[in-house]
């Protein structure tokens, strides 16, 4: 049963791995490069986020899911934070979409941990 359990958190986490790297790249696929704070969020925050993702999917424990969703909430309010909402708004847009995905998969996920965790033997 946990191995089964461990196979769809890890599909979450490569899912989320995926959309870090996305995040990452958003800066040159929607052009807001020369926008320092929008384009350092976006590489940081998909960067952190990448690297609890990978951290899931070595050795599934649940702080680094916390550290997903957290990082989820701030991808998709943060340009509202930052002060670039209105001025680069497929930045917005981009964020505030990979933000929301990151926290429902997260969410989900710890939910499954939650549900049914892993039993240690001695």
């Amino acid at each position: 049963m946990f191995e089964q359990r461990w196979r769809q958190g890890a599909i979450i986490d490569f899912i989320k791995l995926a959309l870090a790297a996305f995040l990452i790249l958003t800066p040159w696929v929607f052009g807001f490069t020369s926008a320092a704070v929008a384009s350092g969020n976006a590489w940081i925050s998909g960067a952190v986020i990448g690297l609890a993702s990978i951290a899931a999917i070595v050795a599934l424990a649940e702080w680094e899911e916390w550290v997903s969703l957290i990082l989820g909430l701030w991808v998709g309010i943060s340009p509202w934070l930052l002060g670039y909402h209105a001025t680069i708004i497929s930045a917005m847009r981009a964020n505030a979409a990979i933000g929301i995905a990151v926290v429902l998969l997260t969410a989900a996920e710890l939910a499954m941990i939650r549900r049914s965790p892993p039993h240690v033997s001695a």
